[in-house]
C-alpha cells in the first residue's frame, strides 16, 4: 500500500488526544512533522512521538513537498488561512471541527479545493462512536415509527474558566463552535437540512466570557430536535432521547474511545477497542399493538480509526470522503443561524 506523509498543524488536545494516535493506527499513513510552539507541548510531542521532526512554523509543514496531508488542529480562527495555504500548496486537507468560524470561509476553502483537486474534509469523529451509531441504528430499524422527538446532550462539568483561547469573548469560540459542532452535525446525519430553528445561548458561569450553554431546537416538517450543552452539568441524564410514534428509546453515557484516548490508550494495541459496556446500552420501549415491549439495545462499536482510513482512501482514488466539505460547511451556517437567533430573540425559517 501506498505511504502518505502527514503533517500536523497544531499538538493540543486535539492533536495529542484524537489526531496523532488515529494517525498512527492506520496503515497507509505515516505522521512525519508536527507544528507545535507551545513548550510543554513541544515536549510531549518529543516523548510521545520519537522519529517525529517537531517545527515551530507551519510553512515548514505546508511547503515541505514530503508531505501528502496536511492536518489542521489549530485554534478556531486560523482553520480558513492554514486549510486555504495548504490547498494553494497542494496538499490534501483535513480539518477539525468547526470547520471554519463561517460559512463563507468554508464555501471559499470548498471552491479551492475543487480548483486543485484536492481532498478536503472535516474531523467529525463522532459520527464514529458507539452512542451514535447505536442510535443511528434504531433510528433505521423503524421499531420507533414515525418519530416526533430528539433530544441529545452533550454536557460537562466544570466550574471554573481557564485561560483558553476557547473560552475567550472572540469569534469562533465557546461551546457552541466546541461541542455543538458535534450535536449539530449527528442531527444533520440523522434527519438532513432543518427548516427552522431555535436558539437560547447563555454565559452561565461567574466571569465566563464566551457561550457556555446552548440550547438548540431544530424543527422538520413532523417532529423537532433538541441539541444541549452545558458546562454546569454535575448529575449527567441521558444522552439521547428518542420518541416515536411506537415507543421511545434512552441512552446513557459518553464515548469510550475518548476516554481511552486521553488515558494514553492506542487502538491498534487495546483488545475490543470502542465496545461499550453493557451498562451503558441503551433501553428501548415500543407497542406492537397492543403489546408492550422492552429490550436492552446492545451497543454497536465505534472506530474512529475509520476516518483517517476512508482519508487515505480517498487520496488513493478509491473512495469519496466519508465527510464531505459541504457537510461541515451545513453546520457552521447552522451555528450562524443560531447566533441570529438569540441575537433576534426569535425562530428563524430557514433558506438553504
Amino acid at each position: 500500500m501506498s505511504t502518505f506523509q502527514v503533517g500536523l498543524v497544531g499538538y493540543g488536545l486535539g492533536g495529542q488526544v484524537f489526531h496523532a494516535p488515529l494517525i498512527q493506527s492506520v496503515q497507509g499513513l505515516t505522521l512525519k512533522t508536527i507544528r507545535a510552539t507551545n513548550p510543554r507541548d513541544v515536549q510531549l510531542a518529543g516523548q510521545a512521538l520519537p522519529g517525529v521532526r517537531i517545527v515551530d512554523d507551519t510553512a515548514a509543514i505546508i511547503h515541505d513537498p514530503a508531505i501528502d496531508l496536511v492536518v489542521v488542529t489549530a485554534a478556531n480562527t486560523f482553520h480558513f488561512p492554514i486549510a486555504k495555504a495548504a490547498l494553494l500548496a497542494g496538499k490534501h486537507v483535513v480539518v477539525d471541527k468547526p470547520f471554519t468560524i463561517t460559512a463563507a470561509e468554508a464555501d471559499e476553502l470548498i471552491v479551492l479545493a475543487k480548483h486543485t483537486g484536492r481532498i478536503l474534509t472535516v474531523f467529525h469523529n463522532r459520527r464514529l462512536v458507539s452512542d451514535f451509531l447505536t442510535v443511528k441504528k434504531v433510528i433505521e430499524s423503524g421499531k420507533l415509527g414515525p418519530i416526533v422527538e430528539t433530544e441529545i446532550h452533550y454536557d460537562r462539568f466544570r466550574n471554573f474558566l481557564r485561560t483558553s483561547w476557547k473560552e475567550k469573548d472572540e469569534p469562533g469560540c465557546g461551546i457552541l463552535y466546541d461541542l455543538g459542532s458535534h450535536l449539530i452535525d449527528q442531527s444533520l446525519c440523522l434527519y438532513g437540512l432543518p427548516r427552522a430553528i431555535t436558539a437560547d445561548l447563555r454565559k452561565q458561569r461567574t466571569g465566563s466570557q464566551s457561550v457556555d450553554h446552548f440550547d438548540l431546537r431544530l424543527d422538520y416538517d413532523n417532529h423537532k430536535v433538541l441539541l444541549k450543552s452545558g458546562m454546569l452539568v454535575k448529575i449527567p441524564g441521558p444522552t439521547y432521547m428518542i420518541h416515536g410514534q411506537q415507543g421511545s428509546f434512552v441512552k446513557f453515557g459518553m464515548d469510550v474511545q475518548e476516554a481511552a484516548l486521553r488515558a494514553g490508550s492506542l487502538p491498534n494495541a487495546t483488545p475490543n477497542w470502542g465496545e461499550e459496556p453493557a451498562s451503558q446500552w441503551g433501553q428501548l420501549s415500543v407497542m406492537d399493538g397492543d403489546t408492550e415491549i422492552n429490550e436492552t439495545i446492545k451497543s454497536e462499536i465505534g472506530d474512529q480509526r475509520r476516518y483517517y482510513a476512508n482519508v487515505r482512501d480517498a487520496m488513493l482514488g478509491k473512495a469519496t470522503p466519508d465527510v464531505l466539505p459541504e457537510e461541515a460547511r451545513n453546520v457552521i451556517r447552522l451555528i450562524e443561524w443560531a447566533e441570529q437567533s438569540h441575537r433576534e430573540k426569535r425562530t428563524l425559517e430557514l433558506m438553504w
